[in-house]
């Protein structure tokens, strides 16, 4: 078993991504390992979608989203719900 934490910041490089760096970072502890990870690039990309990811910043702690960063992003479903695709 690890003595680390990890924990991965997903990225596009915006200000709002930057914030959320800094926050992590102030946060972490020595327990901590914080990876950044940017998906404008390919591995980075693909690693954001086998774990869901459909929005910038999130972070993944162990593994797990954080529940500061669930239920982000567009969805058809939300979408459809607020009227989009349905005539007037």
């Amino acid at each position: 078993m690890s003595n680390k934490r990890k924990v991965e910041i997903f990225s596009a490089g915006c200000d709002v991504c930057d914030e959320t760096i800094a926050l992590v970072n102030r946060i972490a502890c020595e327990s901590c390992e914080v990876e950044v990870l940017d998906v404008r690039q390919a591995d980075a990309a693909k690693l954001a979608r086998d774990y869901g990811v459909n929005a910038v910043p999130t972070v993944v702690i162990d593994g797990k989203t954080a529940d500061c960063c669930t239920n982000r992003g567009p969805s058809g479903e939300s979408l459809r719900a607020q009227g989009l695709g349905l005539t007037l």
